[in-house]
């Protein structure tokens, strides 16, 4: 899973796959859910996030990591 923001545009996308999308559906304003082709949810973008969550602090409670990498 990785989180990848974007100032420009003030976007969080969070990748759940490393598979292509090839259909969303806004359930919300400027919360767009990604699926590749058999169904399965595979990103999550979030417009305006700044506007609806705190981005500037991150917390990673109870994963189990393997490996954590900050860019």
């Amino acid at each position: 899973m990785k989180l990848s923001y974007d100032q420009a545009t003030d976007s969080l996308y969070i990748h759940l796959a490393d598979r292509p999308s090839v259909n969303s559906d806004e359930v919300s304003d400027g919360v767009v859910l990604d699926f590749d082709e058999n169904g399965a949810l595979v990103g999550i973008d979030v417009q305006h996030a700044s506007q609806k969550a705190d981005i500037q602090n991150l917390a990673v409670l109870h994963l189990p990591l393997r490996e954590l990498q900050a860019a």
